[in-house]
């Protein structure tokens, strides 16, 4: 017998499931080498960022079912490149923003790239959103609580993948999730924030979820899924489903 609790639950998995697939038809659409030539600022994108090695090509490809859509340099650092990805038409899109944070990169080159970091995250009016990557084992580097900051001052939405959770056992990841957290709230920063590992491709449906709500996707004609679980989310829902199968069980 279904309950509240459990269709939410069961709508809110329906849409992150719908969400993905959409979004396994992401397509190459064109490169731009400074802010100021980014294709029209129109439609709704999610950015990806991260710093060098942190996991971002391969989350992306994990996330679209596509091996080689987005493509990491051989030298860390190196690309310089925004990367725009059309996700059925061009008014929805993903960016693969230049990995930062490689220390064998020129300064000169670091502070290039900052600023137009800074500007493509402050300045796009289209970004519906910031998917920020880092390594579970050291997250949260300087320039990552940086983009934080400027997508804070920009009242943009960010959502923090813990890549490669997959080199960590169960116990240490979640600490590592729980340590994360605290350390946001205590930089003042409001973000979700998950486990993630692409080589297990595990967190891909939240991501997906999280991604489908910047971009309005709707689960029908009538109505976008966000309304249908705005009062409980995350943990919270996971609590009420857990509570109420824990009832269930003691009757």
């Amino acid at each position: 017998m279904s309950t509240p609790f459990t269709d939410v639950a069961a709508e809110h998995a329906l849409f992150n499931t719908k969400s993905r697939q959409k979004i396994q038809q992401t397509e190459f659409m064109t490169s731009a080498p400074t802010f100021r030539l980014c294709p029209p600022d129109m439609g709704l994108e999610v950015a990806f960022a991260g710093r060098s090695n942190a996991g971002k090509s391969s989350a992306i490809n994990a996330l679209t079912n596509q091996r080689q859509l987005a493509r990491s340099s051989k030298t860390p650092g190196r690309t310089q490149m925004i990367n725009f990805f059309s996700i059925g038409n061009t008014e929805r899109r993903l960016v693969d923003l230049p990995g930062y944070g490689y220390a064998a990169v020129p300064l000169e080159m670091k502070k290039e790239w900052q600023v137009e970091l800074e500007e493509y995250l402050v300045s796009r009016s289209s970004l519906a959103g910031l998917v920020l990557m880092t390594d579970i084992r050291h997250p949260l580097k300087f320039f990552d609580e940086q983009m934080l900051r400027w997508a804070n001052d920009g009242d943009l939405p960010v959502h923090i993948l813990l890549t490669k959770a997959d080199k960590l056992k169960y116990g240490a990841s979640k600490n590592a999730l729980l340590n994360t957290r605290k350390k946001l709230k205590k930089l003042g920063l409001n973000c979700t924030i998950q486990l993630f590992s692409a080589l297990r491709k595990e967190g891909l449906d939240e991501l997906a979820g999280v991604m489908g709500n910047w971009y309005e996707y709707q689960l029908d004609a009538d109505k976008i899924i966000e309304s249908s679980f705005a009062l409980l989310e995350g943990a919270e829902l996971e609590d009420a489903i857990e509570k109420e199968s824990a009832q269930k069980q003691s009757k």
